[in-house]
């Protein structure tokens, strides 16, 4: 279990402090995918260096594993640190080393025996597929492979807690992929805790459990994914959906649909993770005398479940439309008419 209480981290420069962590608390179960979204300077990186005391907080207690790291120092702190890992945006890998070189480097700090080292490197080369290219330097190496290779050394040490700064960022959408689905991997093998910092919510919608979203230094929305995609509260938390639900402006989506389909009843339908799949359209419109024209819509996948968005236009008599909608909310459709 990770525990924030109360956290708080100012910076002081020039005689001007800078809040960057304002008053955060957070509980992060064992074995999570927990995600921290954010803009630029919502700080949501000052957050995550927290986590394993390269940064104190300035009030407040971070627990990770029964130990708080904010007050712990020195051989302590370095001890609690290794079961910790961390990869970052531009991989902070040694040129110099080979890939092997690389990921036994933090197995040589902690003093392991060569032959040891040597066995449990090859496990992870293997883990992270990366088989064959163990005397590869980086540069040699495409951006993919370089984080895999930043994700094996982190492990090198058996950790409970993965943290990922901006793991994705320098990367394409297909090698971004590929990596989510090896921490997917990693976490279900290994019952790993895993943090992930992102301002992609392509990110969090793949792979994480919950979320808590940042803006000016606070937690300004925190749940599980699928229910913060379903029923986003604040603009900032909106504004991060609409990357990887929105075709569209809604606006401007909406305005379109009632004007080229005034007839009848315009009508958004969302369906919830235990529906999205089901044939509901095709069993209303078969049950009452209506048409029913399917607009727009789109599925999301999360790792809580699955829900879709429809707008579709109803026709037929007032009754009969009021019973096609009253029918749909039975089958736990969340139904909004749309008004022009």
């Amino acid at each position: 279990m990770i525990t924030l209480q109360n956290v708080v981290k100012d910076y002081v420069a020039r005689k001007n402090r800078v809040r960057a962590v304002d008053d955060v608390s957070l509980e992060i179960a064992d074995g999570e995918i927990f995600g921290v979204v954010g803009y630029s300077g919502a700080g949501k990186s000052s957050l995550i260096r927290l986590f394993n005391g390269l940064e104190l907080p300035t009030a407040g207690d971070v627990t990770v594993d029964n130990k708080k790291i904010s007050q712990i120092k020195g051989r302590e702190l370095r001890k609690a640190r290794q079961k910790i890992g961390m990869i970052f945006q531009h991989f902070n890998l040694l040129w110099s080393r080979t890939v092997f070189e690389n990921i036994a480097f933090p197995l040589e700090i902690a003093g392991v025996k060569r032959a040891e080292r040597k066995e449990r490197v090859q496990e992870l080369v293997q883990l992270v597929g990366l088989s064959g290219k163990e005397n590869a330097y980086p540069s040699e190496l495409s951006g993919g492979q370089k984080q895999r290779v930043g994700i094996a050394r982190a492990l090198a040490n058996d950790p409970d807690v993965l943290l990922c700064d901006e793991a994705t960022s320098a990367l394409d959408p297909q090698t971004t992929d590929e990596v989510l689905d090896l921490l997917l991997d990693i976490n279900k093998r290994l019952n790993l805790t895993i943090i992930v910092i992102t301002h992609e919510m392509h990110v969090i919608r793949k792979i994480c459990n919950r979320v808590a979203v940042m803006e000016a230094g606070k937690v300004v929305e925190l749940g599980d994914v699928l229910e913060v995609f379903k029923h986003p509260k604040q603009n900032v938390t909106k504004r991060f959906i609409e990357q990887v639900t929105e075709s569209d402006e809604t606006e401007e989506l909406i305005h379109l649909l009632l004007t080229n389909y005034s007839e009848g009843k315009l009508v958004k339908l969302l369906f919830m993770s235990e529906n999205a799949t089901q044939p509901v359209i095709s069993q209303v419109a078969q049950k009452y005398e209506v048409d029913l024209n399917v607009l727009h819509g789109s599925l999301t996948q999360t790792q809580n479940g699955a829900y879709g968005t429809l707008y579709v236009q109803i026709q037929g008599t007032d009754e009969e439309i009021e019973k096609t909608i009253e029918s749909l909310r039975a089958a736990k459709v969340e139904t909004e008419v749309i008004e022009g």
